[in-house]
């Protein structure tokens, strides 16, 4: 049972970083707005003329992408507290059951790991060559996130035993 609850618990942890993480930007905007405008518009990188051609510096577009990133945020939290309910829920269940309850954790933990490593590390570090900026670059927060909510998923998807009678 210990392995079980450790699971529901982490998946609980990973539904509230990502909530405290999608709350943080619609409440303090102006806190992390600032980063999404420089890394699209690529300022503060080499400004290198061969990869300048992508930076997206229209105000709209740019407050399209940090919607997107919230939206993503959002979704991964509420798939990840309804994941940690329905696991909760069968808890008791046989090893079967449990496994089948699953589904909406490794959804939100597949959406996390999508933004931080697709989102953040990917089309933000690479595309729009974050990582050149000493000022706004977060791949390594990325990364870090990337981490801990890969490690729960793999975690989460180990085969379950049956309880004990």
């Amino acid at each position: 049972m210990i392995v079980r609850l450790s699971k529901i618990a982490l998946i609980a942890g990973v539904a509230l970083m990502m909530t405290l993480v999608a709350v943080g930007n619609v409440t303090a905007w102006e806190i992390n707005w600032p980063f999404v405008q420089h890394v699209m518009s690529m300022d503060t990188t080499f400004q290198n003329p061969a990869l300048m051609w992508r930076a997206i510096t229209h105000p709209a577009a740019q407050t399209i992408g940090y919607l997107l990133i919230i939206a993503a945020e959002a979704a991964s939290a509420v798939l990840l507290w309804a994941g940690a309910v329905r696991l909760w829920l069968c808890r008791r269940a046989a090893a079967a059951g449990f496994d089948a309850a699953k589904d909406l954790a490794v959804g939100g933990l597949a959406l996390a790991m999508l933004l931080w490593g697709v989102g953040f590390l990917t089309i933000a570090g690479e595309w729009f060559a974050m990582w050149q900026s000493q000022d706004w670059n977060g791949k390594q927060a990325a990364f870090q996130f990337l981490g801990f909510t890969g490690l729960v998923l793999l975690f989460l998807n180990q085969r379950e035993g049956e309880l004990p009678a």
